[in-house]
């Protein structure tokens, strides 16, 4: 009898295969051949789910988005559910947004994939779509947190400002996490962020 393959799986495989390389190498080296290779597969298996290395790159990179927005989302409940201002409500916002940083092998693939993503974007443009919705989602989350931290009646131009501060803050841990491990380890990117909470 034929193998069955499951065909979302076996792309969710050649999605990890693409955040070690780029993890490992960077994404100028992520073509399907090597993708292949590192995935252990033939290129024509790659191939029949992928056309060419645009929309294996494209694919990649919202599969790695929708990880992130599925892992902050699942934190939400928590922040709404806690009596603002409590400490269970500032563990809340913790975890939702150390759910956004490197902190395991993991989430460090991920950021780094992300992150790679996003800047590459500027410039390829098959992948601006993925890079505008990437920070449209992570932004109403974000949004979101600065909310239930603010007073109620906060003027709105504010709440942007700190929304902004936040995502600038989240974007530079995660790139001192991946560039600097030796020193900013998970124990300082949970202080630097504890410290930017208490600092609102």
């Amino acid at each position: 009898m034929p193998k069955i393959v499951d065909a979302e799986a076996r792309r969710q495989d050649v999605v990890e295969a693409v955040l070690r390389i780029i993890a490992g190498d960077g994404l100028e080296r992520a073509s399907l051949r090597e993708t292949a290779d590192e995935a252990g597969l033939a290129v024509g298996s790659v191939r029949h789910y992928f056309a060419g290395s645009e929309e294996l790159l494209a694919f990649s990179f919202a599969s790695v988005v929708d990880r992130i927005v599925r892992r902050l989302e699942a934190s939400l409940p928590g922040v709404h559910a806690a009596v603002p201002g409590s400490p269970g409500h500032r563990a809340a916002i913790l975890t939702l947004l150390c759910g956004l940083l490197p902190l395991d092998g993991p989430r460090a693939l991920e950021v780094c994939a992300w992150m790679a993503f996003r800047n590459a974007a500027r410039v390829r443009p098959f992948l601006a779509a993925e890079a505008d919705r990437s920070h449209r989602e992570v932004a109403v989350i974000v949004g979101t947190v600065i909310r239930a931290l603010r007073p109620e009646d906060e003027p709105k131009e504010n709440l942007v400002v700190e929304a902004e501060r936040l995502l600038a803050t989240l974007d530079g841990l995660c790139m001192h996490a991946l560039l600097q491990p030796g020193w900013m380890t998970r124990e300082m990117c949970i202080d630097v962020l504890e410290q930017h909470l208490d600092g609102m």
